[in-house]
């Protein structure tokens, strides 16, 4: 009986692996399991394309710099990191994550999690995994994605963020409930600074991706935004593109 659950699971994450080479995913695990809990989910899945080139250079500088190099997982982190008991996931490792398993660390997770990461490298281009993790990224309480992040922090498209916002949004996601882009913190404030001084020599990071360089005159950081209410609806115009699960009966599986 326990066998037989482990292979249709292993079969069923195969699956959709393949699958979401070409197909957004309608939900991911940690999608789900926030939603079950009571939380209203905002995910707005869009193309690599339309999101900014700041945010995908912000993020892999900040999250995984060998996302290039590496075939999924990076061997060299992930030992420093066991050994400094850090997570030490690369970008594509937190994508499988994200997308089929749990979110609370344990050895089990991880050893899942590392066969699927590789499987994922395998049969996705590394455009197509960085628009993935963007698009399933918590970026705070149910907002998932870099479009639905823009909209909530920033009043705009996520074509549209600047170095500025992008560094703020990067430097939110290894605790984007603790921490907002929207009106961030010192801490939050000071890691994006940083960020955006690793940007300017971030070419090597990125080079998979077909990015252009990026210009050595720095954007100048805006005021710093008024607070918001805790949960923000997009625009009346943009409503249509949203994927929003707040129907009182929610079926975790429907698309």
């Amino acid at each position: 009986m326990l066998m037989g659950l482990v292979v249709g699971y292993v079969v069923l994450v195969l699956a959709l692996i393949v699958a979401y080479r070409w197909i957004d995913p309608p939900r991911s695990a940690l999608m789900i399991t926030t939603r079950l809990s009571g939380q209203p989910v905002l995910y707005a899945p869009v193309p690599l394309t339309s999101i900014s080139s700041y945010l995908q250079r912000a993020v892999v500088t900040s999250e995984d710099a060998r996302f290039c190099q590496h075939g999924g997982v990076d061997w060299g982190a992930l030992y420093e990191a066991m050994s400094e008991s850090r997570g030490g996931s690369t970008i594509t490792m937190q994508t499988a994550k994200n997308l089929f398993l749990w979110s609370s660390r344990s050895y089990v997770r991880k050893a899942i999690e590392i066969p699927v990461a590789l499987t994922i490298d395998a049969f996705w281009p590394k455009r197509r995994i960085l628009e993935v993790y963007l698009n399933i990224a918590e970026w705070g309480p149910g907002i998932f994605g870099a479009e639905a992040a823009s909209y909530y922090h920033f009043d705009k498209p996520a074509s549209r963020l600047t170095a500025h916002e992008a560094t703020l949004l990067a430097a939110t996601l290894p605790n984007p409930i603790a921490r907002d882009a929207g009106d961030p913190g010192r801490i939050t404030s000071v890691l994006a600074s940083r960020l955006r001084g690793r940007m300017a020599n971030s070419d090597a990071f990125v080079r998979c991706l077909g990015l252009r360089s990026m210009p050595r005159a720095e954007t100048p950081a805006p005021a710093r935004p008024a607070a918001k209410a805790p949960a923000r609806q997009p625009a009346a115009a943009d409503q249509k593109s949203w994927k929003t699960t707040t129907e009182p009966a929610f079926n975790p599986w429907q698309n």
